[in-house]
C-alpha cells in the first residue's frame, strides 16, 4: 500500500458558500475523512483505538488555500504521515482538483494521541506507528 493515501470525493451543493465556492470548513471535513480512511487502510480503524482506549485529537491545522472549487468538481485529498514524536504526529496534506490538477490547498494538522476517558497524552504505541510509512514533509 503507498504511503501517501489518496481520498477521493465529488463537490456537493451544501459544501458550496455565497460565492459558489466550498466552504473553507469543509477542507477540514475532506482532511479528517482522508486520515481517518488513511488510518483504517493501515489497520487501525477507528473502532480498533476505541478497543484500546485511546484516540487522536487535533491539537492545530494549518491550511494554505490556493484555488477555489467549485460544484461537481473531483477533489483528490492526499495525505501522509510527516513525522512521528513520542505523543504527536504530523499528517499533511495536498488537496487537488482531479480534473486539471490544479493544486487547491496545501494543510497540516499535527495530532495528539490520548487517553479516550483522561483526556492525558500517551506515547504512541509501535503498532501503530509501526502501521505507518513516515514520508518526507515536502512530498
Amino acid at each position: 500500500m503507498p504511503a501517501i493515501y489518496e481520498h477521493r470525493l465529488t463537490v456537493r451543493d451544501e459544501e458550496l458558500d455565497e460565492q459558489g465556492h466550498v466552504n473553507n470548513v469543509e477542507y477540514l471535513r475532506w482532511m479528517q475523512a482522508a486520515a481517518e480512511r488513511h488510518s483504517a487502510a493501515r489497520g487501525w480503524p477507528a473502532d480498533r483505538y476505541r478497543e484500546h482506549g485511546v484516540a487522536w485529537v487535533v491539537r492545530s491545522h494549518s491550511i494554505t488555500y490556493r484555488r477555489p472549487a467549485g460544484r461537481g468538481d473531483v477533489i483528490v485529498v492526499l495525505t501522509w504521515v510527516s513525522d512521528f514524536r513520542r505523543v504527536l504526529s504530523l499528517r499533511k496534506y495536498r488537496i487537488v482538483r482531479a480534473s486539471d490538477g490544479s493544486e487547491l490547498a496545501v494543510a497540516e494538522t499535527d495530532w495528539a494521541f490520548v487517553d479516550r476517558d483522561s483526556g492525558s497524552p500517551r506515547r504512541i504505541p509501535p503498532e501503530v506507528s509501526g502501521a505507518f510509512e513516515v514520508v518526507s514533509p515536502d512530498a
